[in-house]
């Protein structure tokens, strides 16, 4: 029996443009749900545009919209690049919706019953010209610390100090540039630490978060702050509608989390397939209440972290509600080892990447190819991204199928296994990679997925060097292998369909092969029908650096920037204050130094001794590039026999100069630690591709 399934995405404030940061987490979690999807798993994947907040209300007026208008443009906007990025959501929402009322007034009341909310008086900035108490980023002045201007009222960009808005020195309110004045007002507040334990039960069960996160939220719950869920008027959001807190909204990281609720009831009720269709009430008995037959997963990014995993879990605690099984956190992009800057033209949106030509699948594949379950952050190296994708997918799997293809054409009689037996050796590789990309996924391990990928179509590309069927492509060697390289090619499709869904799919039917969208437990790829080359496979053109280069945008030139929706200050992680820094001792390096030495991980894919040299080895080295490097190693001391090098992915020096020894040109150099005969090659884990930048 199926499991059923509910994911999903941290919500897009309605405020922008999609750009690839956003695009990791969502791409990570349509992967996941076409992988369940896949392996026969009943799953609703839903999201929606972040709709409420003073950002919107005053970008909208600064448009000329209102603010239900100027959200739906870009939620519409957002949904159509999502869809070009072939993220399938179930139903793409907005949290202004009545059906998000509904829940948000009854989660706050919930919580009001259980005695969770209090009433206190707190100082704000207001602004007397525009009649409104201002938000942390609706002020801007001097930093208390370091004296520079232009600072916002929640950190100093420039030192990183972080302060109380009231702290500024000389603050002026944002919109009409006046100076504030400071006044009372009375707040809702949740007492989160009377619920701390039951907060803390969820965080330490096994399951719901990964080791590294629960020990962060655990430091969260050691200093437990109480939260603040109101916000004076003028505000685009619900009203709170309590007559003990008269005139205040709700704050948008209220009926944010919430809107995963409405947005899933509303697809039951409106937008389901008929024979999935769920009132209300039946909707929340299957999905929502406490020991409900499905799973509740949520893919969030670490910046947003105590939201989902302190005060989520306390709402939906309050209302009876189950909390999520599974709340997977994942890091920032970065492009280049750098922060995306729209001043350095880093700042890549959906439209950019479409417009210089380049296949969405590509990103997604090189995206899944750095994706592990943990929050690391995830860098762009334009380099790094051309090298993986004509290494990996156009020069290791796409042109094995074209090269099958065309000799698959050149034989009388299709292939149906039945003369000629499938080589060992592929058919072991090509059911593993099965086997063990299944739990890659689960556990969100897609470097892993994309290797065991690579892997099979290694071995087939070799065998293929090896036999050389193209010079007798009818005798019953050649027959044998290109059989079990095409069904090798299926288990591939499977293995990468939920990443790269239309290359997955045409590489599976160009053999005559199944969907590969259906991935049972016991999937054998070498049953099926009968091989037949009946469409060309998918070509993946090789990226120059030209193409690849369109990503970086000239800088444009400064203008009104939107408001963005920034973090509260409980929101806000202490910052480091940046002190001048000493010129370095005699004989230390700065980081420009050290920045200039390239490391990349490379796979040895060949070794032997040197002639009259005892002392080195020839290595032929995979590192990310169409064809292998030959580095040339002082190291045959500690490895007598060369062949125990082969297969493991070293760290190689990539951009030291050429250099001859003994009449071999050397094209790199490897590390290695201790002295002969006690030395060793520096290695990495399997899961780390050939190419990759090591930092």
């Amino acid at each position: 029996m199926s499991k059923r399934v509910l994911v999903t995405s941290a919500l897009p404030y309605a405020n922008g443009s999609v750009h690839l940061g956003h695009l990791v987490e969502y791409i990570q979690t349509d992967v996941y749900v076409r992988f369940r999807r896949a392996c026969g798993d009943e799953v609703t994947y839903v999201c929606a545009a972040d709709s409420h907040g003073t950002p919107i209300e005053v970008n909208a007026a600064k448009a000329g919209m209102a603010p239900k208008a100027f959200v739906e443009k870009y939620r519409r906007e957002q949904h159509e690049d999502f869809k070009r990025f072939l993220v399938e959501f179930s139903t793409y929402y907005t949290t202004d919706s009545p059906e998000n009322e509904k829940w948000a007034h009854r989660v706050y009341q919930a919580l009001k019953a259980r005695g969770l909310i209090y009433k206190k008086t707190v100082e704000q900035l207001y602004c007397e010209v525009d009649r409104r108490f201002l938000p942390d980023r609706f002020v801007k002045g001097t930093c208390p610390s370091c004296g520079k201007g232009g600072q916002y009222g929640d950190v100093c960009e420039n030192c990183g100090t972080t302060y109380d808005p009231r702290e500024l020195k000389d603050p002026r309110c944002v919109i009409c540039n006046t100076s504030p004045v400071v006044r009372t007002s009375e707040h809702a507040y949740v007492n989160l630490r009377k619920v701390e334990p039951d907060i803390r039960r969820w965080v330490e069960a096994e399951g719901h978060l990964e080791p590294g996160v629960r020990e962060q939220v655990k430091g969260w719950l050691a200093d437990l702050q109480d939260w603040a869920i109101t916000r004076d008027a003028p505000y685009f959001g619900f009203p709170v509608n309590d007559p003990d807190f008269p005139g205040k909204f709700l704050y948008v990281w209220v009926d944010a989390p919430i809107g995963y609720l409405s947005s899933a009831e509303h697809f039951f009720a409106e937008e389901a397939p008929a024979d999935r269709r769920l009132a209300p009430g039946e909707f929340e008995a299957s999905y929502l209440a406490e020991g409900a037959p499905s799973r509740l997963e949520h893919f969030i990014g670490k910046d947003i972290l105590r939201f989902h995993a302190v005060f989520w879990p306390a709402m939906l605690q309050a209302t009876g509600l189950k909390t999520p099984d599974r709340m997977a956190v994942h890091g920032h992009l970065t492009v280049n080892g750098e922060k995306m800057s729209k001043s350095r033209g880093t700042f890549v949106t959906a439209k950019t990447y479409l417009d210089a030509g380049l296949d969405p699948q590509l990103l997604r594949y090189y995206y899944a190819a750095n994706l592990g379950p943990g929050v690391s952050d995830l860098d762009l190296s334009l380099e790094e991204f051309r090298n993986r994708i004509n290494a990996d997918l156009a020069n290791n799997v796409a042109n094995l199928a074209s090269r099958v293809f065309a000799l698959l054409g050149r034989l009388r009689e299709p292939l149906d296994g039945k003369d000629a037996n499938p080589e060992e050796a592929i058919v072991e590789a090509a059911r593993a990679a099965l086997h063990l990309a299944r739990g890659a996924y689960a556990a969100l391990e897609y470097r892993e997925v994309v290797r065991l990928a690579s892997d099979v179509a290694s071995l087939c590309n070799r065998r293929m060097q090896e036999a050389k069927p193209w010079e007798e492509p009818g005798s019953p060697g050649s027959r044998a292998l290109l059989f079990s390289v095409v069904k090798a090619l299926r288990a591939i499709a499977v293995v990468l369909a939920p990443i790269l869904p239309v290359f997955g799919e045409q590489l599976a039917t160009a053999f005559g092969q199944p969907d590969p969208r259906a991935w049972p437990k016991d999937l054998d790829p070498f049953a099926g029908p009968p091989v037949v080359a009946r469409n060309r496979p998918p070509q993946v053109p090789r990226l120059d650096a030209k193409q690849v280069a369109k990503l970086i945008a000239a800088p444009a030139e400064p203008g009104p920037q939107p408001v963005s929706k920034a973090p509260s200050p409980a929101e806000t992680a202490t910052r480091a204050t940046a002190r001048p820094v000493a010129p370095p001792p005699v004989g230390v390096i700065q980081y420009e130094d050290f920045a200039k030495v390239e490391l990349r991980v490379g796979q040895v894919k060949g070794a032997e001794p040197v002639t009259k040299a005892d002392k080195l080895l020839k290595l032929s080295v995979d590192v990310g590039e169409p064809e292998p490097r030959t580095i040339v190693a002082g190291i045959a001391q500690a490895y007598p026999d060369p062949q125990q090098l082969v297969g493991k992915r070293i760290v190689v020096v990539a951009n030291l100069a050429p250099r001859p020894l003994r009449g071999i040109t050397s094209q790199g150099m490897l590390l290695a630690a201790g002295e002969p005969p006690n030395l060793q090659v520096v290695t990495v884990g399997d899961a780390i591709a050939p190419g990759t930048r090591v930092k």
